[in-house]
């Protein structure tokens, strides 16, 4: 189950002008509930004028060692700003070592378990930040792993983790391979100019690697990169199976919500299995499960309200809901019975919820 604790800053580092990792220091009587795959991310939360703010951030160090180091001493995230961003512009301008932020355990599916083989990513801007964690912890761990990363980034002054990511080129020439579009600002070497787009990537990714071969593709960054990354995936014979995804920005203009395929019960009620207890309340007209459910249980797990992180996974026990958007389950979740409850809406007079499945 996750939960919020308080953990301190242990350092503040300014990666570009507009982007910084936060490290918090994990006290010994937490470091088992923080223990975290590579790729997954923490929900951070603070309070504004009474308003509660919570704001997603992927964990961007290589993840512990499960039989030398299995319980994380520290945890790093990177915070790129975001304009008007609540949380961001405190992150930027505000945080000091030394303070305290409440912050959630790490969740999140979005992750590679270390085994042999090809993998390769296609990230945009912060999308790299679970990338690297993912790539860092494989090379290290699995000596017949190779990857390969096809990175997008405005310009080079922009670059999250530009010393990382060479680092990783200099450790591992032979099995990392590292290829950095840049959209606005020319190159002295490697490819021009421009947006990664579905055209482009049909011509570039067979030309890097063997596309069949590669047994895990982690497509991570805006909708607009992730969706014509996969397009362009599918078009070239990869299954869905192959293909992870996560989405760190969705344009509404871009990915509208689902049309809703049955009328909504004049009147519905959901019950809920959350942290081992159970209760059922009515739902009020036009609020997702997910705020019914916070009326009733402020410990109910939720980030960003907007399909995206998963953080709000539930089991589906019986009933029938409308989901809005999913950005953050795959095909086989949602196909075994998983739903977003912070996008769903009852179908049905009853609903049945089970978050700790």
């Amino acid at each position: 189950m996750a939960r919020f604790h308080q953990l301190r800053i242990a350092a503040v580092e300014q990666l570009t002008d507009d982007s910084v990792t936060l490290t918090f220091e994990v006290p010994p009587a937490l470091r088992e509930e923080y223990r975290y795959a590579p790729g997954q991310h923490l929900a951070i939360r603070r309070f504004v004028d009474g308003t509660e703010i919570r704001r997603t951030y992927s964990i961007c160090a290589p993840a512990p060692h499960p039989e030398r180091d299995s319980e994380p001493e520290t945890l790093r995230v990177g915070v790129r700003f975001v304009e008007g961003g609540a949380f961001s512009t405190y992150a930027l301008k505000e945080v000091a070592v030394g303070d305290e932020l409440e912050v959630m355990t790490p969740a999140g599916r979005f992750t590679l378990e270390p085994a042999p083989g090809r993998y390769a990513a296609v990230v945009g801007g912060s999308g790299i930040t679970p990338v690297l964690s993912i790539v860092t912890t494989l090379l290290e761990r699995e000596p017949h792993a190779t990857f390969c990363l096809i990175r997008s980034d405005r310009t080079a002054a922009s670059t999250m983790f530009l010393e990382e990511v060479a680092d990783l080129k200099d450790r591992w020439p032979d099995r990392f391979q590292l290829v950095t579009v840049l959209s606005r600002e020319e190159q002295q070497s490697g490819l021009d100019s421009g947006r990664l787009d579905e055209e482009r990537l049909a011509t570039l990714l067979p030309a890097l690697l063997p596309v069949e071969e590669v047994a895990g593709w982690f497509l991570c960054g805006p909708f607009g990169l992730v969706q014509g990354a996969e397009k362009t995936l599918r078009g070239l014979g990869v299954t869905r199976q192959r293909i992870h995804e996560e989405i760190f920005h969705v344009d509404d203009g871009l990915a509208s919500p689902a049309p809703a395929t049955t009328a909504a019960p004049a009147h519905s009620t959901v019950t809920v299995t959350l942290d081992g207890r159970s209760g059922t309340w009515p739902v009020q007209d036009g609020e997702s499960l997910l705020d019914t459910v916070l009326r009733n249980r402020a410990d109910a797990p939720y980030a960003c309200k907007g399909g995206v992180c998963g953080t709000c996974r539930a089991f589906r026990v019986s009933g029938e809901v409308r989901m809005n958007r999913n950005f953050a389950l795959e095909p086989e979740e949602t196909e075994a019975g998983y739903v977003l409850a912070c996008q769903s809406h009852p179908a049905t007079d009853t609903v049945e919820l089970d978050f700790d499945r």
